[in-house]
């Protein structure tokens, strides 16, 4: 378990990756959480470290991200109905979600918004997202606009030099851009909701 300061932490490191494609340095982790002390950034990262959520490696600025030490496998006991009611037979397996979601190339984004809500994505929900600079004609990515503003939307490429960011929501709008003005930065490979 981590303390809010280590979550905060790992947080950066995790959102950092995913728009630069590298590891922040401690004086960029310690510039973005506020902090005055190099050596209590260091404090925190060797806590990570300590816990499985990070890796130390001098070739990569020092910092890899681990797969995610708190996802284990889980009792899989069958399938339930959502329509029709089905027969109640008990399976008895295994569902391993570490194999299932992480990867050495993936990292978990939180929604915010509605944008995406007629795909099922809701805001609060986490989304797996496999880094790629590029994708397939609609794929769901995470794409950064102006290299400012980043967003969730299925992609499509209607014509050269025009890429088609489109919302799941019937209230919005489909919009266009210059392909010079997006960089894809992920595409969507599973989603995580918890209901409390």
């Amino acid at each position: 378990m981590l303390t809010k300061r280590e979550q905060d932490t790992f947080d950066f490191i995790a959102n950092y990756y995913a728009k630069q494609r590298k590891a922040p340095l401690l004086t960029e982790i310690a510039e973005g959480l506020g902090i005055q002390s190099k050596g209590v950034v260091h404090r925190y990262v060797s806590a990570l470290q300590e816990k499985g959520y990070i890796v130390r490696n001098p070739k990569t600025r020092g910092i890899e991200l681990a797969d995610c030490p708190d996802i284990d496998d889980l009792p899989f006991l069958g399938r339930i109905a959502a329509g029709k009611p089905i027969e109640a037979i008990e399976d008895k397996k295994v569902v391993n979600f570490t194999h299932l979601l992480s990867g050495p190339n993936r990292y978990v984004l939180e929604v915010k918004g509605q944008s995406m809500i007629d795909e099922g994505i809701r805001h609060g929900d986490l989304v797996i997202i496999e880094h790629a600079s590029t994708a397939h004609s609609n794929q769901i990515v995470v794409a950064l606009i102006d290299e400012q503003d980043v967003t969730l939307k299925r992609i499509q490429f209607p014509r050269k030099g025009i890429v088609r960011l489109i919302p799941a929501n019937k209230t919005m709008q489909a919009k266009e851009y210059s392909a010079k003005r997006v960089t894809i930065q992920g595409i969507l490979i599973g989603q995580v909701r918890t209901y409390e």
